[in-house]
Order: structure tokens, then C-alpha cells, then sequence
């Protein structure tokens, strides 16, 4: 087996890939190395009808599985193209994991570029893999039996992302239209389906730094359209929830994704993010002064207590307010792995202890979109 190119739950070796009759979920993996390779599909075969290949061999498989897995080095160069050559598979599978060793923002933006749902960083860990396969997934979700949607909002909106933050890392120019054309997408479902939908289908699928952006940017909506802002109000809205958090892109995801408590250093770190992301956008012709302004301020609170500028008050307008509720509440209600997801009226009872740092009007008004939407 450790030289085959191709691994099925009933076939092993170079010849045509013939998945399992069986009526376990079809789950097809590819892997750059047979050592690999064969280390996803042990993991999978006890509950999953599996198949594989690698990736330097000819693809063969015809029948559309559940979900594809995908394990390779996404710096190099080869890998990438081999997984674009199986782009049409990649889109007919419902979950498109990726499991990235290499724990970085370029990687795991690659890996978002490439068609996944879900980005898995560090090495193979067996239970992760097994509960992102399961489905229906995310158990704390309270959709209040809203059937789901088909998820291209989102992953237009994580791939937009994953562009933002390669742009940021490597350097190259920012593609500000397609954010906010992803942003829209985000508004036009949720007007349709409710924040409930889009909450449960983010956490579906997503983990860390782009799960919190998308959630971020689904609440901003929830909450505009609830306080009925006009429709150029609603997408500065979400264009600056889209962007918020851009500046992270500098921080290592060691420290953007630590459990636990962060020490001082760490914090300091990452207490950089909202000047960081303001300088990187401050020269783009496309990014209005209201963006600009939520990217930099929407860790400040009402009694000058936040970061960075240390802003009280009427100095803080009202943009700034609604994004700094939708970032703290979905802080608060992210899936974590280290955590169970809070509940959401246990977060709104947080935003309501928050007395002087956020308007209390404001939060008064969001708990319909807290508890209800």
C-alpha cells in the first residue's frame, strides 16, 4: 500500500478506482504522498465508504462522493495545479476538507482558494477530522428548524476573505469589489433565510479567524436591516465587517488561534489589528472614510477604555457602534474546539453587563437579532 496511487476501501493499487458497495457516506481523499494517503483513509474506513488517489496520479474517479479530503503541501507549486485539475469534482462534493500542516494565513487562504469548506491546520487528528465529516453538524446551533441553504454565499464570502489576507501576507493588490460583492451575497441570504440560518451553515463549516469574520459580518447585517438603515448604509455595514478584522492577516496563527488565555505579549499583538488593517486599506480609492474608520475603531467603547486610539463617546460614530456589538457578540458565540459554543441570550447577557462601554440603546435594540432572528 505504501507505494500505491490510488487506495480504495476495495481496491488497492494503480489499476481504475472502484469505490465500496456499501451504504456508508462516500468519502473521497487526495494526498500528495502515499504515506499520507493511506494514513486519511485508515482513519475514515471504519465509518466511510472510502477512495483515493494521489495527486500526481491520472484522475479516474467518476462517482460524485459526499465529501472530498485533501492532504498535501499547498506551497508547492505542483499540488495546486493538480488539485485545480480537479476543480468540477472538487464543486460537486458537499464538504471539501483540507487538512494544511503548515499553519499559515497564506496556506489556509490557498486551501479557501482552492474550493474548501472547512480548513483543518496542523497535523491529521483523527476526531477533528471525523466530526467535520459528520453531518448534520454543529449540535448547539439554534436554527429553530430552518432547513439548510446551499452555501455559496458562503464560500464566496470565506474566499473572499482568503483573498484579503493573501493580498495583506504576500503583498499583492486587494480585490475591494469582489469582498464587497461577496458581502451582498451575505445580505441578500440573510434577508431571505434569517441570521439563524447563516450562523449554523458558518459554523458548519468554518473555523477560527474566517468562521469569526463571516459570523461578524452576518450579525452586522441581522442588526442593520433589524434598525432598518438605509440599503448604502447596510453595505458600508457589511463592507467594514467584511474588512474588520484585516489586519490580522500580520498576526501568527499561533496567537490568533490559542486557547486559553493570552499573555501580555500576545495581547499586545493583537491589539495592533485594527491600525494595521487601516494602514493597509487607508490608500485604496475604493474604501470609503466610514470603512476606514469601523476598521481602525471597532475595539473602542463609549468610556475611552479601548484600543487603539483610546476613543470616548461622540468621537465614536454610529457604524463603529453597531460593528463593535456584532464583533463582540460573535466572539462570544463562535465554535470552538477548546469550548462549547455560548448560547446566544448568555452572550446578550454579557453585551448588557457591558454598562458605559457600549450605547445602551443600541444594545437594547439588538436583542430581538440576539435572541430571535
Amino acid at each position: 500500500m505504501q507505494n500505491a496511487r490510488t487506495i480504495t476501501s476495495s481496491v488497492k493499487g494503480d489499476g481504475g478506482i472502484r469505490a465500496a458497495q456499501s451504504a456508508r457516506p462516500f468519502v473521497h481523499v487526495l494526498a500528495d504522498t502515499s504515506d499520507k494517503l493511506s494514513g486519511i483513509c485508515a482513519a475514515l474506513e471504519q465509518q466511510f465508504a472510502v477512495a483515493g488517489e494521489r495527486l500526481d496520479a491520472e484522475a479516474k474517479l467518476t462517482q460524485v462522493p459526499f465529501a472530498i479530503v485533501v492532504r498535501a503541501e499547498l506551497r508547492d507549486v505542483d499540488n495546486i495545479v493538480a488539485i485545480k485539475r480537479r476543480s468540477a469534482r472538487l464543486a460537486k462534493a458537499t464538504k471539501r476538507i483540507f487538512l494544511v500542516e503548515h499553519s499559515s494565513h497564506v496556506c489556509i487562504s490557498q486551501a479557501y482558494a482552492l474550493g474548501a469548506t472547512l480548513v483543518l491546520p496542523g497535523p491529521l487528528n483523527k476526531i477533528k477530522l471525523l466530526a467535520a465529516l459528520a453531518d448534520p453538524a454543529d449540535p448547539a446551533s439554534d436554527s429553530r428548524g430552518s432547513s439548510p441553504q446551499p452555501d455559496n454565499a458562503v464560500e464566496t464570502a470565506a474566499t473572499a476573505i482568503a483573498s484579503m489576507f493573501t493580498a495583506v501576507t504576500l503583498g499583492q493588490p486587494l480585490d475591494v469589489d469582489g469582498t464587497k460583492a461577496a458581502g451582498r451575497q451575505i445580505a441578500d441570504r440573510i434577508t431571505e433565510h434569517g441570521l439563524s440560518e447563516w450562523l449554523t451553515t458558518v459554523r458548519r463549516h468554518h473555523e477560527g479567524t474566517y468562521q469569526h469574520c463571516l459570523l461578524v459580518t452576518g450579525v452586522a447585517i441581522g442588526f442593520g436591516l433589524s434598525l432598518g438603515v438605509r440599503r448604502t448604509d447596510l453595505e458600508r455595514l457589511y463592507s467594514a465587517a467584511m474588512f474588520h478584522d484585516i489586519g490580522k492577516a500580520q498576526i501568527p496563527l499561533a496567537i490568533l488561534d490559542k486557547p486559553g488565555r493570552l499573555d501580555a505579549k500576545e495581547r499586545a499583538m493583537i491589539e495592533t489589528h485594527p491600525a494595521a488593517g487601516y494602514d493597509f486599506l487607508k490608500d485604496h480609492e475604493k474604501i470609503s472614510p466610514e470603512i476606514l474608520d469601523a476598521v481602525r475603531h471597532h475595539h473602542e467603547y463609549l468610556d475611552g477604555s479601548g484600543y487603539p486610539d483610546a476613543l470616548a463617546s461622540e468621537s465614536i460614530n454610529d457604524i463603529v457602534r453597531i460593528l463593535t456589538i456584532s464583533d463582540i457578540f460573535a466572539a462570544l458565540i463562535e465554535h470552538r474546539p477548546y469550548k462549547p459554543t455560548m448560547p446566544r441570550n448568555e452572550a446578550y447577557n454579557i453585551l448588557c453587563g457591558m454598562t458605559g462601554k457600549l450605547e445602551k440603546a443600541l444594545v437594547a435594540s439588538f436583542k430581538e437579532v440576539a435572541l430571535s432572528r
